[in-house]
């Protein structure tokens, strides 16, 4: 009789994590949306995102505590912070004024083609012939959705937006890690949201003058994306990061983009752009070609040390 091997706990943590990720992020694309169609500007519907997932971050220190950095990694924190959620989230927000949220989810979905390139010029990883080609294909794939023919000058500028978002969120995960080893997954991410939310107050005036003027729909709509794909799905994507390999869990980001456009059509009968569909694909494709280039790299390393290790000790 044949016994099956059940899955190490940690593979079962890790995609349970990615799960809950997926999840929650694809739906935050349509709940920026809805809290812009229902009477909130992107400043203050960021705010109250933010300050609702610090709240619930400073219950959670409440009740559990948690840990002090140190002054150094205080300052990582603080820098994570504004490149992760201030810059990445206003950028994400102002931009989705102008761009579906289908279309915002594909651009964002090219994320690791800049990671990819951060870890080229901050960690000297080296890229291969293969790399450099899926590199190339993701920045057509970008092209391809922000310049096409069909795009107007508010579309080009929302793009442009959603394309600082992406960039800025290619720091965020390149320099996360090293951080999650020492403090773990809740504790970084709550420092992150403080320090991100901090510079987002400047819109306080904003979202005073909004919130009386805007639906019930769009309020819950925003305290939901603050509370669940800001808060709760950061953390899970960082117990993701800290339990399997980075390559692996990124990998299922690829869904994302497929889910926020069903949740879209079915929330708000938004149907992306052909153009967008097209970059979107393409770019996704460049990624998967980048992760693969990568995943031979170390493949091949692995063999060379092995290798070595065996002329070693002959």
């Amino acid at each position: 009789m044949a016994v099956h091997e059940q899955p190490p706990p940690s593979m079962k943590r890790t995609v349970f994590a990615v799960a809950i990720t997926l999840l929650f992020w694809s739906s935050a694309f349509a709940g920026i949306r809805i809290g812009l169609e229902g009477g909130y500007g992107a400043g203050g519907l960021v705010l109250l995102r933010f300050l609702s997932a610090s709240l619930v971050f400073l219950v959670y220190a409440i009740v559990r505590r948690v840990a002090i950095p140190s002054k150094r990694d205080m300052v990582r924190l603080a820098l994570l912070g504004i490149s992760g959620i201030t810059i990445y989230h206003i950028a994400l927000t102002f931009g989705e004024e102008w761009v579906s949220a289908g279309t915002a989810s594909l651009i964002i979905a090219a994320a690791p083609i800049f990671t990819a390139l951060v870890s080229l010029v901050a960690l000297r990883e080296r890229l291969n012939a293969l790399g450099w080609g899926g590199l190339a294909l993701g920045f057509l794939g970008v092209a391809i959705i922000t310049l096409g023919p069909q795009s107007s000058s508010h579309y080009l500028r929302g793009t442009l937006l959603i394309l600082v978002s992406a960039v800025s969120t290619a720091f965020y995960f390149v320099y996360q890690k090293p951080l999650l080893m020492r403090y773990g997954a809740i504790d970084v991410t709550a420092y992150v949201t403080w320090f991100g939310t901090v510079p987002m107050l400047w819109f306080t005036k904003s979202l005073f003058l909004q919130m009386p003027h805007a639906s019930l729909t769009a309020t819950i709509a925003v305290i939901y994306i603050g509370v669940f794909p800001a808060a709760i799905a950061y953390v899970a994507w960082a117990v993701a990061l800290s339990l399997g390999r980075a390559s692996g869990v990124s990998s299922a980001l690829y869904l994302n983009p497929i889910l926020a456009m069903i949740v879209a059509w079915f929330l708000l009968h938004e149907v992306p752009k052909w153009q967008a569909v097209l970059g979107g694909a393409v770019a996704i494709l460049g990624v998967i070609v980048v992760n693969r280039s990568n995943t031979l790299s170390r493949k091949r390393k692995t063999a060379i040390a092995t290798e070595e290790g065996r002329n070693s000790t002959t």
